[in-house]
């Protein structure tokens, strides 16, 4: 029985349409609308991008994180995989001085924060490390 003093509160994103959102994620894989990927990727709100050729943190580079810069985001969020990482600064100053705001977390907090950010219709990368 609903007591008038009760508040039900209904988590559903409505008319996102085709946008592409982070559905399920485990320790060696996520999941965008569905589809299943066990390899590194880049989750734009229209595309899932599998050419990110990042495969393991210590091996990210410069050239990694210049990828994100043709596609202009105001938010990358890296997902670092079950423990969030923090890469030298050097290797993604090109962002920052580009006015590009770039977060490190885990995998499964990096799926998270892209799904509100997308909602919010922002304009937000998930490069996600498998």
């Amino acid at each position: 029985m609903l007591h008038t003093s009760e508040v039900i509160l209904k988590l559903q994103l409505d008319n996102l349409g085709e946008t592409k959102m982070f559905t399920a994620h485990g320790p060696d894989y996520v999941m965008v609308n569905g589809e299943r990927y066990d390899h590194s990727i880049v989750v734009l709100a229209g595309d899932v991008r599998c050419d990110w050729v990042a495969a393991k943190f210590d091996e990210l580079t410069e050239a990694h994180f210049a990828y994100f810069l043709a596609l202009k985001p105001d938010v990358l969020l890296l997902g670092t995989g079950a423990m969030q990482r923090f890469p030298h600064p050097s290797l993604y100053r090109a962002l920052i001085d580009a006015g590009i705001g770039v977060e490190f977390m885990t995998t499964p907090a990096a799926c998270r924060t892209y799904n509100i950010l997308v909602a919010e219709d922002r304009k937000v990368i998930a490069a996600i490390l498998i």
